[in-house]
């Protein structure tokens, strides 16, 4: 990581494996689930859970096993019994599809309610779900909106083209891929030059995109750092380490 990024970001391990950043001036912590915790703003934020994904994929005859909603909830369950957030943001895709809502679980109905219960849960609308959480607004807790402003940040679910200080989105479910006992390694990861960031996706059956894909180009003024997620730490690494 060259020495003006590294100025820039300031990152620092903490204890539980978190990357400690600097984010267009708001302090933050890059978490080892793919959470982002705005430590002053009391804020957690994933994206692109995809929520119901399997059972999409069982619908069109493709059989996956049917738990991902339930270990994406339980693994955002985990961040908030942990960090116990004033306000909960999901950057859009929370769902896969525009009837997932409707084959949602009892049961993952009921963890929702609780998570959400005393503070502020927001929804952002993604291209997945944007239909289905317009048409089921009562069926969950918590408000829905488009984008939305915190502080210093600009929360939305699409990077936008150009550079964009302050803009924190998902989307694209950016992967690092890495050179290390002599193959190959993929996992997920943070992109962040410390004027934005682009989210990994948080979601147990999501897919990801290279990070340096064409979709990346032109959207940091410089190489940015790529925050890989590890089994109980978040690697930081230099854009140049990736294949």
């Amino acid at each position: 990581m060259n020495a003006a990024l590294r100025e820039t970001l300031a990152p620092a391990r903490r204890d539980c494996g978190s990357l400690s950043v600097r984010l267009n001036g708001e302090r933050a912590l890059l978490r080892c689930s793919g959470a982002l915790w705005l430590i002053e703003r009391r804020t957690l934020i994933a994206a692109d859970l995809h929520l119901e994904k399997g059972s999409a994929f069982a619908r069109r005859g493709q059989m996956l096993p049917p738990y991902d909603s339930r270990a994406t909830l339980a693994r955002l369950a985990e961040e908030v019994a942990t960090l116990k957030p004033e306000r909960v943001v999901l950057l859009g895709d929370s769902f896969h599809d525009r009837t997932s809502i409707q084959r949602l679980g009892e049961d993952e109905r009921a963890l929702l309610a609780v998570l959400a219960e005393g503070r502020d849960w927001i929804w952002l609308e993604g291209n997945h779900d944007r239909e289905a959480l317009g048409a089921d607004l009562d069926a969950l807790p918590g408000r829905i909106v488009g984008d939305m402003a915190l502080g210093a940040l600009e929360l939305t679910h699409e990077p936008r083209p150009g550079l964009r200080p302050g803009e924190v989105a998902g989307h694209l479910h950016p992967c690092a891929v890495v050179a290390a006992y002599a193959r190959s390694v993929r996992r997920p990861c943070f992109l962040t030059d410390g004027r934005r960031a682009i989210l990994p996706a948080f979601g147990a059956f999501t897919g990801g995109l290279n990070a340096r894909d064409v979709a990346f180009t032109g959207l940091f003024e410089h190489p940015p750092m790529a925050a890989a997620l590890g089994r109980d730490r978040v690697h930081a690494l230099s854009f140049d380490r990736l294949l």
